[in-house]
């Protein structure tokens, strides 16, 4: 499936919304991606997460590890596809961490899953409890990436799709200074 299409299956399920949002960045946004969404329609979801497993399936991972909660279905669809174990890390103390007995053995290979990238932050912070655990970084696949710029994590990266959506520091917003209201989405604000 091409990224045109994939964008179009982002857009019609309502993932994609127009406002004023900040963003789990600190950023803020124009448009936000609203991931559950898509999520909410498993189907959806399935044909969408076999693009990123279609993508690494030559890697050979043998875990596929997300963060909790959108990374959560996006790492069973992909394992599912990959016919391999699906895991997600949890923040505890404002750090991600392995628990519910999930482990990345020394030497396993695991392929990192992401709904969206904007500052690359929660993907750093995946890579490193990998790291930590001895495993080795296979890839590293997401649905949207909308940093605008060309990330490098250092393994085989692939979005799906890619938008070049602005993102602005609070003091530089030009939606802050035309005094639109600020929507804060998902678990830390209103809906």
């Amino acid at each position: 499936m091409s990224e045109n299409k994939f964008k179009k299956l982002l857009i019609e399920s309502g993932a994609v919304l127009d406002g004023h949002f900040l963003l789990t960045s600190g950023l803020h946004s124009p448009t936000y991606v609203e991931k559950f969404q898509l999520l909410k329609y498993p189907k959806l979801t399935d044909k969408i997460c076999k693009g990123i497993a279609d993508h690494f399936k030559n890697t050979s991972p043998s875990v596929v590890l997300g963060a909790a909660t959108g990374g959560i279905p996006i790492s069973q669809s992909v394992g599912r596809e990959l016919s391999n174990r699906s895991i997600f890390a949890e923040r505890v103390d404002g750090q991600l961490t392995l628990k519910r007995g999930f482990k990345i053995e020394q030497g396993e290979k695991v392929l990192i899953v992401d709904d969206v990238v904007t500052t690359g932050g929660s993907i750093y912070e995946l890579m490193d409890l990998v790291k930590n655990n001895d495993g080795i970084i296979m890839g590293i696949g997401v649905i949207i990436d909308r940093s605008g710029k060309k990330i490098d994590f250092g393994v085989d990266y692939h979005p799906l799709v890619k938008m070049d959506i602005p993102a602005y520091e609070s003091e530089n917003c030009p939606l802050c200074q035309d005094g639109i209201e600020l929507t804060s989405r998902g678990r830390t604000g209103k809906k």
